[in-house]
């Protein structure tokens, strides 16, 4: 494997978490994961089911489901394609931008006066945490209302399993604990609501307090009203047109009603971020108001026909359908596990094929066949041209899959993720499918992101190996490392798990325990409750990623200077050759 300086970035990672609405509860699935993926590089992302691994790479299309957040980090998307925009200087872009400058030149007049408004601002939040519940206070109360109201659903839910018939008793006792529930809940609420009242009362009778207030907001508004005469620098008013230049390039993809609409919620934010004083200066904080709109496209340059830009895609920032049309399927595209959840059975297999290159691409139908008949064939469909009328149940299981990464193939997309495309088939058609990724890969030039936990298929396929457990990369390697030299429990556990290298004679051998749950905050390292070689450190500090070599990290405590020296589990020490006889990895590395 090359080395990774030498490799393009394509798609950055950093601190991502992702959380799930569930039940009244928050179940955080991805816990601060940060990952480089590298361009034409085929990287396998592995663990126990629920590890997070699909939520993860769901995340790169955004295919989330629909009570799926990202709550934090970024996905920046390295495309030349996506990021090199321009805008025509038609008549309406000059007026725009002309006039967005005007605007923001006006809302500069809040800005050079920002530093009297937000001591405005604090003046007022003193006033209203005297009044109001302390911080401590509302989080004690939010805590006990959340977990009152998680027990009342789970309550209803249970209740709703039982038979009326046959469980009158039990449904009798689940109604009395829902009753007793929900009297504790309004309890809560009145003792809430008498406290913040008692806290009104004794701020509004501090006459000394209140006298003071009023003072120091009259001067505050007088000396508001004074700041906002205040002469604009030259380099604010420079500034603004480039920001209105920006907004243009922002918003030109779109149709005109979607336009208008952004231009305004663009303009509101930058109207706030200047009253605030946010340095638009600045590239992270005038991005971060662009961004909470729509994505930033920065200016470059412009001639007498074009103004020229370039867009930092953070697809944690992609809000619109149209934004998304243009990374789903044209750049990324994603394999599921059973193709038949991919395949539509009503329409015929050219057919779904075509669509798809129609949609992305600037082509005729009968392009579009000729397209899609060339990727049947490279994709192995014997006789393409009699089976390109065949309706989906008239392949084979094998065949089907051919079919679902011809179409994922179809826009010639720089990032394929495969998510376990082959658990649903035969050993025998699973080698060929992996065969065939590999084969395509050197033709179209593509990136791999492979979700499986079948470490035999991650031997022969991948590169590089991210090991997931409890939402997090807790080993990262090139697969040669991860397989020969595994450094995390977990990682042994895994390996240790292979029916391939177990001993005649000898039970397998199994994880035992279960992963942590997602909807509590976790102490230590996640893995420590099933881990055999756990230290105390483990159940007290989450542990870095320690630096194994300049590609090998792994999260442990065992790799920290001050930690005993740990032997590996004895199934897998001396594991090379074990593994070359049992994957046959020495004749595909040779062909690499």
């Amino acid at each position: 494997m090359d080395n990774k300086d030498n490799k393009k970035v394509l798609l950055s990672v950093k601190d991502l978490e992702v959380k799930f609405r569930v039940r009244g509860r928050i179940l955080t699935a991805i816990r601060r994961v940060s990952l480089d993926i590298y361009e034409n590089e085929s990287i396998a992302i592995v663990g126990e089911s629920g590890s997070g691994k699909s939520v993860f790479t769901k995340t790169f299309a955004g295919m989330l489901d629909s009570n799926g957040f990202i709550s934090n980090g970024s996905i920046i998307f390295d495309d030349e394609d996506l990021a090199k925009t321009k805008a025509a200087k038609s008549r309406m872009a000059l007026s725009t931008v002309k006039n967005c400058a005007k605007r923001l030149n006006g809302y500069s007049k809040l800005e050079v006066a920002s530093d009297v408004y937000r001591r405005m601002l604090e003046l007022e939040a003193e006033k209203k945490r005297r009044g109001c519940l302390t911080d401590e206070e509302t989080a004690d109360f939010d805590a006990k209302v959340k977990e009152l109201e998680f027990k009342k659903t789970e309550l209803h839910n249970a209740k709703l399993t039982l038979d009326p018939g046959k469980e009158k008793a039990r449904i009798k006792e689940i109604s009395a604990q829902i009753d007793e529930t929900e009297a504790s809940l309004a309890a809560l609420l009145d003792e809430k609501k008498k406290l913040s009242k008692k806290h009104t009362a004794e701020a509004a009778g501090d006459k000394e307090f209140l006298a003071e207030y009023r003072a120091k907001r009259e001067s505050l508004k007088k000396e508001y009203i004074e700041a906002q005469n205040r002469p604009i620098p030259q380099e604010i008013i420079s500034r603004n047109e480039t920001i209105a230049k920006e907004i243009w390039l922002s918003v030109a993809r779109y149709d005109l009603t979607h336009r208008l609409q952004l231009i305004e919620k663009l303009m509101k934010a930058l109207k706030k971020a200047m009253k605030l004083g946010v340095d638009l200066s600045d590239e992270t904080q005038i991005s971060a108001v662009f961004d909470e709109v729509v994505l930033r496209v920065r200016y470059e340059s412009e001639d007498e026909s074009y103004i020229y830009g370039y867009c930092v895609v953070n697809m944690t920032k992609v809000r619109y359908s149209k934004d998304w049309n243009q990374v789903r399927g044209g750049k990324i595209a994603t394999v599921f596990q059973d193709p038949m959840t991919s395949l539509n059975p009503i329409i015929t297999i050219g057919k779904q094929i075509t669509s798809i290159i129609m949609k992305h691409q600037d082509c005729t139908e009968a392009q579009a066949r000729e397209k899609a008949l060339m990727l049947m064939k490279k994709v192995g469909i014997p006789n393409a041209e009699h089976r390109f009328d065949d309706y989906p149940f008239q392949y084979s299981g094998g065949m089907r899959q051919r079919i679902v990464i011809a179409i994922a193939l179809s826009c010639q997309p720089k990032i394929l993720i495969c998510d376990e495309p082959t658990t649903a088939l035969d050993v025998t058609i699973q080698a060929q499918i992996l065969q065939l990724l590999k084969d395509l890969q050197k033709e179209f030039d593509y990136t791999i992101v492979f979700i499986t936990h079948d470490l035999g298929v991650v031997a022969n396929i991948a590169d590089r190996v991210a090991v997931m457990y409890a939402g997090q990369i807790v080993e990262l390697g090139n697969v040669e490392e991860v397989f020969y030299d595994p450094r995390h429990p977990y990682t042994w556990a895994l390996m240790s798990s292979l029916p391939q290298l177990a001993q005649r004679n000898t039970e397998l051998y199994s994880i035992s325990g279960t992963p942590p749950s997602l909807y509590n905050k976790i102490v230590g390292d996640p893995f420590a409750p099933r881990n055999p070689y756990c230290l105390k450190i483990d159940t007290l500090m989450e542990p870095p990623m320690f630096r194994v070599t300049d590609t090998h990290f792994a999260k442990t405590w065992l790799l920290d200077p001050r930690s005993e020296k740990v032997e590996k589990p004895e199934a897998i020490q001396d594991i090379h050759g074990k593994l070359m006889k049992a994957f046959n990895i020495g004749e595909f590395r040779s062909e690499k």
